[in-house]
């Protein structure tokens, strides 16, 4: 698959499953999404299990690819999308991930950046765009496994499998955070379940494509939508729980 890397883009591969935040070793992970300047494309040399002291910040022209490793993510934070564009994150098991207070991490471009109060998802996303979601198995998070808040548009989220959680996908920030009207999202090809209750997605303002996923049972809902956005769902398959809400769409 290597092979076929474009011009200018830098090979990084992740040897070391340890994680310094504001001092990153070479050839761990922490490393690769920060210190490396310009387009990265990031591998792995074998199985392994990363815990994030801190969450790891992900800058434009990104691929994290676990393809053909294990790779389990967990921590603080865990991923953070921050005012980036053209990210790929694909083939990683990112779970247990926590809430974190207020730190400083080091950002892409070796910068070091303040962060505000971190909720515990999985993957987050801020003011992002050109953002692909693929492959990946998410579970068991403190807070959410996807939030793609405050601005953040054209992301595609494909191939996952989402169990074992409560709130799962967030697409829009807030009810009064209009500029989420511009937002673009694709979530296609997802399988959701077994035990997720709600937000598979959860859409604010903006539009959104929900194609082709299976949806093995919920608890509250499946898909739910306010502040008036235009949700487009087709050819999904939904197995409804034996007990329980059977609800599929909320309008809360």
């Amino acid at each position: 698959m290597t092979n076929y890397i474009g011009k200018g883009i830098t090979l990084y591969k992740v040897i070391d499953p340890s994680d310094d935040p504001l001092n990153p070793k070479p050839g761990t992970l922490h490393h690769g999404a920060t210190m490396i300047m310009g387009k990265v494309w990031i591998t792995f040399k074998r199985n392994m299990h990363i815990t994030l002291q801190r969450p790891l910040l992900v800058g434009s022209f990104t691929a994290i690819d676990g393809h053909r490793v294990d790779v389990h993510i967990t921590g603080a934070g865990c991923l953070l999308v921050y005012h980036a564009t053209d990210v790929i994150i694909h083939g990683l098991r990112i779970h247990h991930c926590k809430s974190q207070p207020p730190s400083s991490v080091m950002g892409p471009d070796s910068e070091v950046i303040p962060l505000g109060q971190m909720d515990g998802d999985a993957i987050r996303l801020v003011t992002a765009r050109k953002v692909w979601i693929d492959h990946n198995m998410l579970y068991e998070c403190q807070d959410g496994l996807i939030d793609v808040p405050r601005g953040s548009t054209d992301v595609t989220i494909s191939n996952n499998w989402f169990r074992n959680q409560d709130k799962v996908m967030l697409l829009g920030h807030d009810d009064g955070y209009v500029r989420d009207r511009s937002m673009k999202s694709t979530v296609i090809f997802n399988h959701f379940g077994p035990n997720c209750n709600q937000r598979m997605p959860r859409v604010r303002h903006g539009l959104a494509h929900v194609a082709n996923n299976l949806y093995q049972g919920w608890e509250q809902y499946a898909i739910g939508g306010s502040m008036g956005p235009n949700i487009k769902s087709e050819a999904n398959l939904f197995i409804a729980p034996k007990l329980g809400n059977k609800e599929v769409i909320s309008d809360d």
